[in-house]
């Protein structure tokens, strides 16, 4: 289902609580709400559609990627680049890394472990950085 975009700060930097398998269908939501807005976004966390929990969505290539409950294991050479926000005004320095390794629950809830570089690796951190109230 579509869901507004939520731009309230106080909302975007609570901490996500661990998702369960009884929040699968937010990654359904996350996609619907993803692909209406694909003109002007690539990744989005459950938070910037009112849900609390750690869901996250983004862009691999033409391949969405959804994410419950992801752990950043490990994160290779710094770099700073300035980003925007679907949920906020203007746009902000951010330092991300170029390779990153993460690893989640997928759809049918089975653990995974993908390792991203570049755009999809700094896609992927904007997202993680919601899930812990993290604003750029």
């Amino acid at each position: 289902m579509i869901k507004p975009i939520v731009k309230d700060l106080l909302f975007l930097q609570q901490k996500a609580q661990l998702a369960t398998k009884e929040d699968i269908k937010i990654g359904q939501d996350l996609l619907d709400t993803l692909n209406v807005n694909q003109d002007r976004c690539v990744g989005m966390a459950a938070n910037m559609i009112g849900v609390q929990k750690r869901a996250i969505i983004f862009m691999y290539g033409m391949v969405p990627v959804i994410m419950f409950n992801p752990i950043l294991k490990k994160k290779v050479s710094p770099y700073q680049v300035e980003e925007s926000c679907l949920s906020l005004v203007g746009s902000c320095l951010a330092t991300r890394y170029k390779e990153i390794t993460v690893e989640y629950l997928d759809q049918n809830w089975q653990k995974q472990t993908l390792i991203l570089k570049d755009f999809p690796a700094q896609i992927c951190q904007h997202e993680l950085d919601h899930l812990e109230g993290i604003l750029i």
